[in-house]
């Protein structure tokens, strides 16, 4: 028999419950809207080509405030990272203009966004910028599975209620764990990541016991290929867990991914036997994920039916608020007159399109800085933008974020010769075919149907090549036994069992890619050992500062590695570069 104490708590239970649905509306149509991956598209402007585009947040704005008026239904929006990193009027904010307000939290604020979860490029910013954001933003920044080491708790808010006359939205943040792959340690010192699907479980369910949400909404900066990267479904700490935690762990109603820049608008079957919608925006702001939610509450039970659709809506089909962008005209000006500052001028123009087959004059540039910066006796590197040029004459600033994309701190590392032919074995590998013929490719395609655009096999940020070195690469050969390195370029000999300094990018020597771990089988865990010496500022700002010193530049091409058999190479370079770039 249940205590008197007992009856009056359930009774009370009871009572608060059926106020709470008493309060809660009949009927409600909800819209949640989603960027990601915007990359500092803030403006319908590029700032490194100068030129006017079709998407930014302020085409985003026109169209919340569209939504916003619409007094039939709620708005939710949302931003699922990687905002801090791409343009430069991001990196204005993330380190020349640092004592006042950050770009995006002005813009953000001003758009009211209601949450967001942060991406691997805004970790890339640093605890500087990312710390001094969480207090800028007036909302919350979300990662429940980037745990505080100090603490254990999540470092940054693990969830967020949003109510809507008396409707509760539950939405969990999750960052891919893979960043200790790509960034180095003191850029996320106090920090570990779990896994995601782990922590989706354990969120999802601390969120309906603390807070009994009508709707449970993921915002995951991960995205939906759990293959990538030669992983699967069992693979512990997935980079790109979203369909997986979509499948496994029911309570969402709609996860929303990013970080891959793949449109996507699908649902799947949770273990439950319920359907959940997942949504990709893409990325620059090109296109917002769209959630229409109607609810309709059962009046015998107090749930809600749920109806779910998405949509994913392009930016350019909208003008720019003129609003938006007056008032944030101040910022835009500063932007525009940093990234005018002439820095030196070059010879003639290089292309970075001329890198995917063979050694290249805008790759050779990155690497001699690379090996001038550190004094080291190889330099890896690799074009990092798929179809960039630096034109003949002056070099402004804004030319830098074509020659150089990311962030990257600059590494020496202590590498054996046998790791460095390993290294570019892999690179190579994924990189260029096994040519059965003068008619074969000579790049690695994936298959291709009948008027199929082609597309490469491997991320073309991978395919890295050496300067310090002369070797060539025969595609007669099977991938793994193509290298063979002659000797230095200073003409001293090359020895598999001597250890040489070699320059590399941060990503790159943290095990980005896989060269050091999968290429040169260096124990993921023991990489940190092999580091020398780590730059204070990133690659592309000791690039400026050489150009700089510099004042002009002719652009070098020393040939120091080649594809073998040329007679081969040469006919089907000339026909894989027009397969690529058509116009």
């Amino acid at each position: 028999m249940l205590s008197k104490k007992t009856i009056i708590i359930v009774f009370t239970i009871y009572i608060l419950q059926m106020s709470a649905f008493a309060q809660k509306p009949s009927f409600m149509n909800i819209k949640i809207l989603t960027t990601t991956d915007v990359h500092g598209a803030i403006y319908p402007y590029d700032f490194i080509n100068d030129r006017e585009v079709d998407f930014s947040l302020a085409q985003v704005h026109t169209y919340v405030n569209q939504q916003r008026k619409d007094t039939f239904q709620e708005v939710v929006l949302l931003d699922n990272g990687d905002i801090l990193q791409g343009q430069p009027n991001v990196y204005y904010s993330n380190f020349e203009d640092v004592k006042n307000e950050h770009i995006c939290s002005r813009v953000m604020n001003y758009m009211k966004y209601d949450a967001a979860t942060i991406g691997n490029h805004d970790i890339e910013a640093g605890h500087p910028v990312y710390d001094k954001l969480i207090k800028e933003f007036r909302f919350p920044w979300l990662a429940a599975n980037a745990i505080n080491t100090a603490t254990g708790k999540p470092y940054f808010k693990p969830y967020h209620i949003i109510g809507r006359n008396g409707v509760k939205i539950a939405v969990i943040g999750l960052i891919t764990p893979a960043i200790p792959t790509w960034l180095p340690p003191k850029i996320w010192e106090g920090m570990e990541f779990e896994d995601m699907i782990e922590s989706a479980r354990k969120w999802v369910k601390q969120v309906k016991i603390s807070e009994n949400p009508d709707l449970i909404i993921g915002l995951f900066h991960a995205g939906i290929d759990f293959t990538y990267n030669n992983q699967n479904e069992h693979t512990y700490k997935n980079e790109n867990a979203t369909v997986l935690i979509a499948q496994k762990v029911p309570g969402f109603d709609v996860v929303f991914c990013g970080h891959d820049h793949r449109p996507f608008n699908q649902k799947v079957v949770n273990t439950d036997g319920d359907s959940v919608l997942i949504l990709n925006a893409r990325n620059y702001a090109s296109h917002i994920a769209e959630a229409s939610i109607t609810l309709e509450m059962n009046k015998k039970t107090g749930n809600y039916k749920k109806t779910v659709s998405g949509d994913l809506i392009e930016t350019k089909r909208f003008q720019p608020d003129t609003v938006f962008l007056g008032r944030f005209n101040k910022e835009y000006r500063e932007v525009k007159e940093f990234v005018s500052k002439p820095i030196g001028a070059i010879e003639k123009t290089i292309n970075s399109k001329e890198s995917f087959v063979g050694c290249s004059e805008f790759v050779e540039l990155i690497q001699q800085v690379m090996l001038d910066v550190t004094k080291a006796d190889i330099a890896f590197a690799e074009p990092l933008a798929f179809n960039a040029s630096i034109k003949e004459g002056k070099i402004y600033v804004r030319d830098l974020f074509n020659l150089y994309k990311y962030e990257n701190l600059l590494y020496t590392m202590n590498l054996s010769g046998l790791e460095i032919k390993n290294y570019l074995e892999f690179s190579y590998a994924g990189w260029l075919n096994q040519m059965k013929n003068a008619d074969d490719h000579v790049l690695l395609f994936k298959p291709m149907e009948e008027g199929e655009k082609p597309q490469l096999t491997g991320a073309f940020y991978n395919f890295s090549s050496a300067k310090g070195i002369i070797y060539t690469v025969n595609v007669q050969k099977p991938a793994g036994d193509r290298v063979t390195i002659k000797c230095l370029e200073n003409g001293k000999p090359f020895a598999l069992d001597q250890i040489y300094k070699v320059a590399v990018n941060s990503y790159r020597g943290n095990g980005g890619g896989g060269h050091l771990t999968d290429g040169a089988k260096i124990n993921k865990d023991l990489l940190s050992r092999r580091i020398v010496a780590s730059s204070q500022q990133d690659l592309r700002y000791y690039i400026m500062k050489w150009i700089e010193s510099k004042h002009f530049i002719s652009p070098v091409n020393s040939h120091n590695w080649k594809i073998v058999p040329e007679e081969w190479v040469k006919t089907a370079k000339e026909k894989d570069l027009k397969l690529l770039f058509p116009y």
